[in-house]
């Protein structure tokens, strides 16, 4: 039986990535929507079988500039309330905790590049154990408050919100397990002007991606593929 995964985009460059092919394997007929361009209010909140929503360069806190992502929010809320399968990457993770009404806002440090993370004692039940201890691709400076109804599955040194879960139906992480390393040299190469600005070398990251990528490229397969796998249980 083929199911539906609708995945709202808001970059060409920050795609599925690695989570692409487990789906299909699973699957799932990809349908692509860009958040930015198409009208997200046009789409019905439950009808897919999967929404994943990826990540990008505006904050959550930024609707004014970016009027799509109120609309993303009340789709997920809807979505969410109604207990259907959603999956969030970064941008994704939050918003989906601000669709919860949790406050989604700017952190304490940038982080690029690649970062362990812990799992909680939940956390260490759940798919996301996979990438507990790994050093995984990181590309962010904002954060967000744990939505009431979520359960923390990871934390960092530097954001306690790694990772959450909502019940057996969503999931979302902070930060970038999709990230293949050819999108990696991409993002690299695009935003050199954003490293200069946080004084990150270019080369040290391409060697971090030499040291860490492969093994984190298992752990993505290997969680998502066991969370899609608890859907269809």
């Amino acid at each position: 039986m083929t199911r539906t995964a609708v995945v709202l985009q808001h970059a060409p460059t920050i795609h599925l990535g690695n989570i692409r092919p487990v789906l299909e394997e699973h699957g799932y007929a990809v349908r692509v929507v860009d958040a930015t361009r198409e009208d997200v209010d046009a789409i019905d909140p439950t009808e897919a079988d999967l929404v994943v929503v990826l990540g990008g360069e505006m904050g959550v806190y930024e609707a004014d500039e970016f009027p799509f992502l109120t609309a993303e929010q009340r789709l997920l809320r809807t979505r969410l309330d109604a207990e259907r399968p959603t999956l969030g990457v970064c941008l994704g993770a939050q918003l989906m905790a601000g669709a919860l009404g949790a406050r989604v806002y700017r952190g304490g440090s940038t982080q690029i590049g690649f970062r362990p993370v812990d799992a909680t004692a939940e956390g260490a039940g759940s798919p996301v154990r996979h990438f507990a201890g790994l050093p995984v691709a990181q590309w962010h400076g904002d954060t967000f408050d744990l939505p009431e109804r979520a359960t923390r599955l990871a934390s960092s040194g530097d954001y306690a919100n790694e990772a959450f879960a909502i019940g057996g139906h969503a999931l979302a992480v902070q930060f970038h397990p999709e990230l293949t390393a050819e999108m990696h040299e991409q993002w690299v190469r695009d935003g050199a002007a954003e490293l200069a600005e946080h004084a990150v070398d270019a080369d040290a990251l391409r060697a971090e991606r030499d040291r860490y990528s492969a093994r984190m490229q298992e752990a993505s397969r290997a969680a998502f593929s066991e969370w899609l796998e608890g859907l269809e249980g």
